[in-house]
């Protein structure tokens, strides 16, 4: 079994050139030079890939050809919002446009200050959310669920030239110690928020059909969010035209205990997004467990 790693690809020398051309010359500059280490990728990534050419050929069913250059076009959309996400964070926000998809939704949620859970997934770029949010109630706060394996010398360089984000984190622990911060954390009346696509060795697993092919998620999101009796809403944050992003909130139908069914409408409510936007799928890894023995080595 491949699982993803937790780790970002790149060096911090990568991204201080991507950061120059971002702040000196512009964001669709740095777009135009994305094109070299897209082809990189493209070329050299055998793993990853494979993955992808899996997603586009048997799961959305695109032709062969056509299937390959999209493999291009995915890692140059995910190399995008990449882009904006740290051109966003560096003071470049008024660059960009938005849209709400269920801002009533959202603006309820907050007024009612009661808590609640956001489930979003690795398509699209959530982690701009946050600037959605703070135009609807700037006092919002959101505590980020995750794992804390990324690289120290990447993270610090991030963290030294980005403006300080308002989402907190709440790592993930072997002890289980997370449990009470999130219970904290609603306590507070803030929203939690998972990402409920991807796991790692050792967790609880359960297994649900996406875009016709059974695969592996992790359990604890969905028990968690099943069982807090608080607002369950699915948000995304899609890419569209060059510098425009669409904010999706919906809210999910939970039954106490039952996360198999907050699960399925998780899964169902991803495929209808991917449906759109099918180039926004940011799993490079083989999430369905599909590909040849021979392949993995």
């Amino acid at each position: 079994m491949i699982q993803w790693d937790g780790k970002s690809r790149g060096t911090v020398l990568g991204y201080q050139i991507f950061v120059f051309f971002i702040k000196k010359i512009g964001i669709k500059a740095a777009y135009r030079l994305l094109y070299f280490v897209v082809f990189y990728y493209f070329i050299f990534l055998r793993k990853s890939n494979r993955a992808i050419f899996y997603y586009f050929r048997e799961r959305i069913g695109y032709s062969y050809f056509k299937s390959k250059r999209m493999i291009f076009k995915s890692y140059y959309t995910f190399g995008q919002t990449i882009i904006d996400k740290f051109s966003i964070a560096a003071g470049m926000r008024n660059k960009f446009t938005y849209e709400f998809d269920g801002i009533t939704l959202l603006k309820r949620l907050l007024a009612d200050k009661k808590g609640g859970v956001l489930l979003s997934a690795h398509i699209g770029n959530f982690e701009i959310a946050e600037y959605f949010f703070g135009e609807i109630d700037s006092a919002f706060q959101i505590n980020l669920v995750t794992t804390d394996l990324e690289h120290s010398s990447i993270k610090k360089y991030l963290e030294r030239i980005t403006q300080k984000s308002s989402v907190k984190f709440i790592f993930i622990k072997e002890d289980l110690s997370h449990i009470f911060d999130i219970n904290s954390a609603l306590a507070r009346n803030e929203l939690v928020c998972f990402t409920g696509d991807r796991y790692f060795e050792g967790v609880k697993l359960v297994s649900e059909n996406i875009l016709g092919a059974s695969a592996n998620f992790p359990a604890g999101p969905f028990r968690i969010a099943s069982r807090l009796q608080v607002p369950v809403i699915f948000v995304y944050v899609m890419k569209e035209s060059q510098l425009h992003y669409h904010l999706y909130a919906r809210e999910a139908q939970v039954k106490h205990r039952d996360e198999k069914g907050l699960l399925r409408a998780y899964v169902e409510s991803i495929e209808s997004m991917l449906k759109k936007y099918p180039l926004q799928w940011f799993n490079y890894f083989d999430f369905w467990n599909s590909l040849d023995t021979k392949d993995k080595n």
